[in-house]
Order: structure tokens, then sequence, then C-alpha cells
């Protein structure tokens, strides 16, 4: 059995899809000794807690929404 175009559309779009996420730009977050969400010094990492790490996310999250409506 063959596949028919609608199949080889949908497939060519999920490789295409694949491609494009896997060769965006990722900001990477630099080590700069102090905690990104409230500011408290740390020897390693971005945060000092998961808690802090969590909001951070969340808030970065909710400005990226802002910006698109």
């Amino acid at each position: 059995m063959h596949a028919d175009e609608i199949d080889n559309a949908a497939e060519l779009e999920a490789f295409n899809l694949q491609l494009a996420l896997s060769n965006r730009n990722r900001t990477q977050m630099q080590f700069t000794g102090a905690c990104y969400y409230c500011e408290e010094k740390v020897s390693i990492g971005c945060f000092c807690s998961v808690e802090c790490c969590e909001d951070y996310v969340r808030i970065e999250r909710a400005k990226q929404h802002r910006k698109v409506a």
C-alpha cells in the first residue's frame, strides 16, 4: 500500500517543523553570581532555588505572551 499525497504532505510538514525547532536560536543564561529572580548570591547555576527558577520562567513566558497580543 502506498502513501497518498495527504500523508506525504503531513510527513513533510512534521519534518520541517522538527527541523525549524532544532535550528532555532536559544538564549543562554550567563552565570552572574546572583539569582536571576531574587538576586540572592549563588555559587553555581543561575537560581538559588527551584521556586525562583519556576517563578522566573513563568514571568518570562507571560512577558512573551504579552508581546504577541
